[in-house]
């Protein structure tokens, strides 16, 4: 061990470490509540919201992957897959040759409605009911804090 490299403190060693493991297990669970409610992974659900979140129910790909921070060959293939189960569908952009929109489909809308409830009671009972309101403050403006830096692209690579 280099003795001057930035260790860090034993607490935030142990915040670090249960930051991974709830980043690792929270999705999971995600993941199997709306496998077993909806027959829907997180990343369709991800998928579904956005396009939820448009009043036209549709999004251009190369939007939705920085929406998704997914690589546009992941969402090309994640997309097809939801088109082979009728959740969404492409679309060409009007006089764009090589863009495309992701349009929601009436069936794509049913299934994220249907599924939307007991996404959200998980999401609750998981996350909110364990935490009180000054606590949920706190996590608020921490997550605001990391999540502006990375916007900055604080990322630092080889540091």
């Amino acid at each position: 061990m280099d003795p001057e490299a930035p260790w860090l403190t034993d607490q935030q060693q142990h915040i670090w470490r249960s930051w991974l493991r709830m980043n690792t297990e929270l999705p999971a669970a995600l993941h199997r509540q709306l496998q077993a409610d909806s027959e829907l992974s997180l990343p369709d659900y991800d998928v579904l919201v956005q396009l939820t979140d448009t009043a036209e129910a549709r999004v251009r790909v190369l939007d939705l992957a920085r929406a998704l921070r997914w690589e546009r060959s992941r969402l090309s293939h994640h997309i097809k897959r939801m088109e082979n189960r009728g959740l969404v569908r492409r679309e060409e952009v009007p006089g764009d040759g090589r863009g495309a929109f992701v349009v929601l489909t009436p069936a794509g809308r049913r299934t994220i409605e249907q599924a939307a409830p007991a996404h959200v009671r998980a999401v609750r009972r998981l996350i909110f009911d364990a935490v009180g309101e000054e606590e949920l403050a706190a996590l608020g403006a921490v997550l605001d804090k990391v999540l502006a830096r990375l916007d900055e692209g604080a990322e630092l690579p080889g540091v």
